[in-house]
């Protein structure tokens, strides 16, 4: 017996297995009987994609960026360059997205096309790893939420009642966050934080609440969820707007020198850093099944969200560097919250300051929806192909969406705004982003090889060069990120194996154990017939 497992046969078997790619066509008829509402728009889907992109990123990260963290140097001034540089990597790969979104337009993103060109065992590794970039992502920006609001909250102290408005930390944190935050202030975390069987326990309630509306929302359909993303957008692009209008005024250009005080080193890491707030643009093409004109609007939708995205981050970074010197040292609340900072510390307009709380909120809001439309879609996908039980993709009976899993996708939410390192996640986040960004450059160039003759309606220009400076550019990034970032840059292996168990142990089996009904009825069928 055991020498059958060592046979050239049983090995060549099972590589053909888990290489097998499925067909589009096959994508394309499932799509279209299972039954997903066809809703959305061209302006739809660049409300979603702004919605998504400009969030945490532009309010939150972009401190960090420009002055450097624990484990981080800065860009300084030189964050325009870092912005345009992570645009660029994304542009590469964004036309990619556009390819295989208007050819295949079906639900899952990346895995779908790399099922369509590397394989099952592929397709399930990319479906894990934008579990990374979408549900822990989630998970992120629903903390960030959280802080933002306290703080936002912070500011009416004296009118709210003292619970309200400096409500206890266990209540609005993690417990890392807890723990590390009482003990740099000289508190123990054990006379703070409650226990259950001696376990500590912090509930974060503003975050769980936005999680609970998300998830609420989704279920009840994407067309009201891209209506709520579109009222969130317009209120933080005003947002924006006005700090760019009222900052502009307050722009010292000495504080633009030097300009890269950490040189390329600085530029790279910012550039990995804001990549972050580049996220989203690819959460379109999730939603490719419930497009009404998906070959058409699909391509738009991406990079008109891009370019819209990186037009607003240039001016925010110039106006930002502009106004407060990066190059030194700064004050934790600038890395918290940069805009709010600069503009009440230098600019002295508290009323823009607290604006500026409302637009960070709001953005954060709409990614929270996108977020988690990515990550219920790729898993729907998922589940289509018998990665995870069948029966979670069930539709809801009125609002045609697929609420089981939306549900499981909000659960784990919140146990994961409660238990996660906040920084580690985020940097997480960032190459769950560039693997699959790398993956869908290399699969566009795939499927031109192996089915050139298929009907693009978007083609990729100057191919390969411009999936080959995808790869390049994302690699490069991932790459030299890796050199600093090393508690992230341990985990992300690790990630991948705990992915690779869960396929051997069961994906593969299922699928299997699926391929095996699929012949019993194809063979009970022909008896049938010839029965007959």
């Amino acid at each position: 017996m055991a020498q059958k497992f060592h046979h050239p046969t049983f090995t060549r078997n099972f590589l053909r297995r888990i290489t097998q790619v499925k067909n589009p066509d096959a994508m394309l008829e499932d799509a279209k009987s299972e039954g997903l509402e066809k809703t959305l728009g061209v302006w739809d889907l660049i409300i979603l994609g702004i919605g998504a992109i400009i969030g945490a990123g532009i309010f939150a990260v972009v401190g960090i960026a420009a002055a450097g963290g624990p484990e981080s140097v800065g860009a300084g001034p030189a964050l325009a360059v870092s912005m345009v540089i992570a645009a660029f990597a994304c542009v590469f790969s964004a036309l990619c997205y556009c390819e295989f979104a208007a050819m295949i337009p079906v639900a899952g993103g990346a895995y779908t096309y790399t099922f369509a060109t590397l394989g099952e065992f592929a397709a399930w590794m990319v479906g894990w790893v934008l579990m990374l970039e979408y549900a822990i992502g989630f998970i992120v920006v629903a903390s960030s939420w959280s802080n933002h609001f306290v703080q936002f909250m912070k500011g009416f102290s004296g009118v709210l009642p003292h619970y309200l408005s400096n409500p206890p930390i266990w209540l609005v944190s993690d417990i890392g966050s807890a723990t590390k935050t009482l003990t740099a202030a000289g508190v123990d975390p054990h006379s703070v934080i409650p226990t259950i069987l001696g376990m500590p326990v912090c509930i974060n309630v503003p975050a769980t609440i936005m999680i609970l509306l998300s998830t609420v929302i989704l279920i009840k359909g994407t067309k009201d969820s891209a209506k709520m993303a579109g009222v969130m957008v317009v209120i933080k692009l005003a947002v924006i707007a006005l700090f760019v209008l009222v900052g502009m005024f307050y722009v010292k250009p000495a504080n633009w020198v030097p300009f890269a005080p950490n040189g390329m080193e600085g530029i790279c890491m910012g550039a990995f850093l804001i990549f972050f707030a580049y996220i989203g643009f690819d959460a379109i093409a999730t939603v490719a099944e419930e497009c009404k004109n998906p070959q058409k609007d699909l391509p738009i939708g991406i990079l008109g969200s891009l370019i819209a995205a990186t037009i607003v981050y240039v001016l925010v970074a110039l106006v930002m560097t502009g106004m407060y010197p990066t190059s030194g040292e700064v004050p934790a609340a600038f890395l918290k919250a940069p805009m709010a900072f600069v503009m009440s510390t230098v600019a002295h307009q508290d009323w823009v300051a607290g604006l500026i709380s409302i637009g960070s909120l709001a953005g954060l809001t709409s990614v929270l929806l996108v977020m988690e439309l990515a990550a219920v879609r790729i898993l729907y996908a998922m589940s289509r192909d018998n990665f995870i039980p069948k029966g979670l993709q069930a539709l809801h009976p009125k609002f045609k969406t697929p609420y089981l899993l939306t549900w499981l996708v909000g659960i784990l939410s919140i146990v994961g705004v409660m238990t996660l390192d906040l920084n580690v996640a985020t940097e997480l986040c960032n190459f769950g982003t560039f693997t699959s960004f790398i993956v869908v450059c290399v699969a566009v160039l795939i499927l031109r090889h192996t089915d050139p003759n298929r009907e693009r309606p978007f083609k990729v220009p100057f191919s390969p060069w411009f999936p080959l400076m995808g790869i390049i550019c994302c690699g490069g990034l991932m790459i030299y990120s890796m050199q600093s970032l090393t508690t992230s840059a341990l985990l992300f292996p690790v990630w991948l194996g705990l992915g690779g168990l869960i396929y051997f142990n069961y994906g593969f089996r299922s699928n299997r154990k699926y391929e095996n009904e699929v012949h019993l009825e194809k063979v009970e069928h022909r008896k049938q017939e010839l029965l007959k």
